[in-house]
């Protein structure tokens, strides 16, 4: 098996914590992967300890952590290319490449196209250990497209059109697009609390702590590593 394919594996690991936790319910597939030339520059990652010191691992998670994605991803970086790969074998039925964009834009926190060790690290570290309020403010930033501190009711229903698609042929259509705005509308109602159309991140997460379920969902992969 060669290490480019056994990278991809191992980073599905992480990467189905993430899409459950996010998405809610929905699952993945065990599908054959095929293979993928993209070349990836080469990343070297900075002191561990400094890591530590930024993420909720202890030290002796982040050299076994280290030592895999070093061993599996020589280059210490995943491009998008690579990302929505990974997604496509979730959803070999669906259209994954929107929601693999903004999920990936969401790690790629230097905004350079790459997402390396420390990205990857200091997004998984909030998703799994961090505190509900640091979880929910990364998935603000998920929803928040371009990065302007607001959410629009256009942005959230594009990330949910996505999410959607990725389902792919388990949803009508017609379904998909009238889920997607009831979703969108009855949320951003709740939301926007001053009503001037945009939602802050503070509005969200009050918002989100108000809500059983998503309050739950967040406790999901607690201390799963």
């Amino acid at each position: 098996m060669s290490k480019r394919r056994r990278c991809k594996q191992q980073i599905v690991k992480f990467v189905q914590h993430i899409l459950r936790l996010i998405t809610g319910t929905l699952h993945s597939e065990d599908d054959d992967e095929g293979q993928d030339k993209t070349v990836v520059p080469r990343h070297t990652p900075e002191n561990l300890e400094r890591l530590h010191s930024q993420s909720h691992f202890t030290k002796r998670e982040i050299q076994i952590l280290y030592r895999r994605f070093k061993s599996e991803c020589p280059s210490g970086s995943v491009n998008e290319d690579s990302f929505k790969s990974i997604y496509a074998q979730f959803f070999p039925g669906g259209d994954v490449s929107k929601y693999a964009h903004f999920l990936f834009s969401a790690f790629d926190t230097n905004q350079n196209g790459l997402v390396n060790f420390e990205e990857f690290i200091r997004g998984l570290s909030i998703l799994l250990r961090g505190s509900a309020e640091e979880k929910l403010f990364w998935a603000f930033h998920l929803y928040d497209l371009n990065k302007d501190g607001h959410l629009t009711k256009e942005e959230m229903l594009d990330v949910m059109k996505s999410i959607y698609d990725m389902m792919g042929k388990s949803i009508n259509p017609l379904r998909k697009e009238e889920a997607s705005r009831q979703h969108v509308e009855m949320f951003f109602q709740k939301m926007d609390q001053n009503q001037d159309g945009v939602v802050t991140a503070e509005e969200f997460i009050e918002a989100c702590q108000k809500d059983e379920n998503i309050m739950k969902s967040l406790r999901i992969f607690e201390n799963t590593i």
